[in-house]
């Protein structure tokens, strides 16, 4: 029973406070929505930018092992006696890191005959990018066994270095995994 201050109003109608709610909750969610909107652009470019730090990181582990392979070896000329390392290349995923749809390490034409290995990359919906190898403190020559080496751009990939002597000493790398 309603008391005889509240007033009675029809079934099936509409008050006003509830109109009023439901206002709130469209501007609410509009609101939300072109906030999300405008940030999603600044998102991105912060996801690409992690890719490429976490892609340079690698680059310096690949750096370090062709160091490592060189240091205190001889190069051989028969690869099954030659010095020998191992790295695991592992391609940057997650919520913060931008979709790649193309890893490898390629040979390109440098400034610097010791200068001519990158790692290159495609972020989704972006151009090729390269990040080359610094192996100035390395006495040898980088060659890569297949001139193109692909690597898994969602997981991780096994390089292998050989300490080899190929007319001079060479550091050969082929993927294995």
């Amino acid at each position: 029973m309603a008391d005889a201050d509240e007033p009675v109003e029809p079934v099936g109608t509409a008050s006003p406070t509830g109109r009023i709610a439901v206002i709130r909750v469209v501007l609410t969610v509009a609101v939300a929505a072109a906030l999300l909107a405008a940030s999603m652009p600044a998102l991105e470019t912060a996801r690409v930018t992690t890719t490429a730090e976490r892609l340079d990181s690698e680059v310096d582990r690949i750096e370090r092992a062709t160091a490592r392979v060189v240091s205190g070896s001889i190069a051989v000329e028969d690869p099954s006696l030659a010095a020998r390392a191992g790295v695991t290349v592992r391609a940057p995923s997650g919520v913060t890191a931008a979709t790649i749809h193309r890893l490898a390490l390629v040979e390109v034409d440098g400034p610097r005959p010791d200068s001519r290995i990158a790692l290159r990359y495609r972020p989704a919906g972006g151009r090729d990018r390269y990040l080359p190898l610094r192996v100035d403190a390395v006495p040898a020559k980088i060659d890569l066994v297949t001139g193109v080496i692909d690597l898994r751009p969602g997981g991780e990939s096994r390089l292998e270095l050989r300490y080899v002597d190929d007319g001079g000493p060479t550091v050969r790398i082929t993927r294995v995994g």
